[in-house]
């Protein structure tokens, strides 16, 4: 039987043992583990030795892992009817943002301004426009919001924020604007 088999067990060196007891004794568990689960671990940690010629290495701290932010869903796009709905003034736009004339340092500021204040408001939809990137554009950057609110909209710092997001109609900007469904707050 080879190796490959995937039947044999690796059989781990003293230094991994020693790396391996380190970072399990620095953990703390989730929820305590069964009392045959702990024993068979703690026998698997007390194997055979390695000859005594081997040093022993120090012990290396691990660091505590950090609490992990639970991650946000998917975004969602708006939906055909919800947006033709809104295209034809039967569903109401609660909030406008232009950031035309605006540096991408200052728009995203903004964004995220407006974003969070929507929220807050507990707005539904809001309309953000951002320019098809035409001549009058700031220092030669065409079309540069236009490719970066839908960027910025997918990143986890909006995430919170938005649940999804969609080009607008014509009659509310076409490609030069998105509808944007914003994310209920919890409170």
């Amino acid at each position: 039987m080879s190796p490959r088999d995937g039947n044999r067990r690796r059989v781990l060196s003293y230094e991994e043992r020693v790396l391996w007891t380190t970072v399990t004794q620095s953990i703390a568990p989730l929820r305590e583990p069964p009392a045959a689960i702990a024993e068979e671990e703690a026998a698997a940690v007390a194997a055979p030795r390695a000859p005594a010629r081997v040093a022993k290495p120090a012990p290396i701290a691990a660091p505590a892992p950090a609490p992990q932010k639970p991650v946000s869903p998917p975004l969602a796009p708006l939906g055909r009817r919800m947006k033709q709905r809104v295209a034809r003034g039967k569903e109401g736009i609660d909030a406008r943002l232009d950031l035309h004339g605006l540096t991408q340092a200052e728009a995203h500021s903004a964004l995220l301004r407006f974003l969070r204040t929507a929220h807050a408001r507990d707005a539904r939809l809001v309309l953000v426009i951002t320019g098809k990137g035409g001549r009058g554009e700031l220092h030669g950057e065409r079309g540069v919001l236009k490719r970066q609110v839908p960027h910025w909209l997918a990143v986890p710092e909006f995430r919170d924020l938005v649940v999804g997001f969609e080009d607008a109609h014509l009659t509310h900007g076409g490609e030069g604007a998105l509808y944007v469904r914003v994310r209920r707050s919890r409170g």
